[in-house]
């Protein structure tokens, strides 16, 4: 039981090193939707500023989306980035 713990916990620390949060500019409904707080109707809200307002400039701009308030954007600070879309996130094309 222990060594399965410990097994645990030393994956639980490596998996943190590599996570670089959920990109709000990119991320898919069910993507947004891992993120606490963030349910359904918010995912969608979120899906559809950036549609036609486009990408997010700041991670501030969540306040913007009805629904998400300056409590849920501090509480998602460290989990979520603004990254712009790279050549290769449009599959290549530029």
């Amino acid at each position: 039981m222990k060594k399965l713990f410990l097994t645990i916990a030393t994956l639980f620390v490596f998996s943190g090193f590599s996570y670089a949060g959920i990109n709000i500019n990119t991320a898919t409904q069910s993507e947004l939707e891992t993120l606490q707080g963030i349910g359904p109707a918010k995912a969608k809200a979120i899906i559809e500023y950036r549609e036609e307002k486009g990408p997010f400039e700041s991670k501030d701009d969540l306040v913007n989306v009805d629904g998400v308030g300056a409590g849920i954007i501090k509480q998602l600070r460290e989990k979520i980035t603004i990254k712009a879309k790279t050549v290769a996130d449009q599959g290549g094309q530029p």
